[in-house]
């Protein structure tokens, strides 16, 4: 489910997941920034700062508080830099943890009621070498720990029906 390849110091994080509902009804979800705390580790304490009323659009700027550790509380602002309608936006940082947030969402309609979401962050560590221990000893084990809380709350919220 989730994966990770480092390239030139540089990290990337892939998963994906087939949903049991309409592509429709996916992007109208993962479309709207105020869905993101409902598949967020609660400990992470994740609250959108900013206004958001609509959906992604390109040039959108939203805000965070997050909480990588539970006692140290951070900033984090990303850019919609991309959207194409159902097939997928993309979000860098321009604010936050990272020396580079590249954050790619695909929407893939597998037929009727069905498709697959993927996600692909390309990513890099600040502080060279302890930047590289972090991600070794913490990062990647708590990016894991993120993907598969959002994957298990998304199970949860689309379950099929049973009739």
């Amino acid at each position: 489910m989730v994966k990770f390849l480092k390239h030139s110091g540089i990290y990337t994080l892939e998963a994906s997941q087939e949903l049991d509902i309409s592509l429709s009804l996916a992007w109208n979800y993962f479309s709207s920034p105020n869905n993101l705390a409902n598949i967020t580790p609660p400990k992470m304490g994740f609250n959108i700062t900013s206004k958001v009323d609509k959906s992604v659009y390109q040039g959108q700027i939203i805000s965070y508080k997050v909480s990588p550790i539970s006692f140290i509380k951070i900033n984090w602002v990303t850019e919609i830099t991309a959207v194409k309608e159902q097939e997928y936006f993309i979000d860098e940082q321009r604010l936050g943890p990272y020396s580079m947030w590249h954050h790619e969402h695909f929407f893939e309609r597998i037929d009727d009621q069905n498709c697959k979401i993927s996600d692909k962050i390309t990513y890099k560590i600040p502080l060279g070498f302890i930047g590289k221990l972090m991600h070794r000893l913490f990062i990647k084990k708590q990016l894991k720990t993120i993907f598969e809380y959002r994957h298990s709350q998304i199970e949860k919220l689309f379950k099929p029906k049973k009739n």
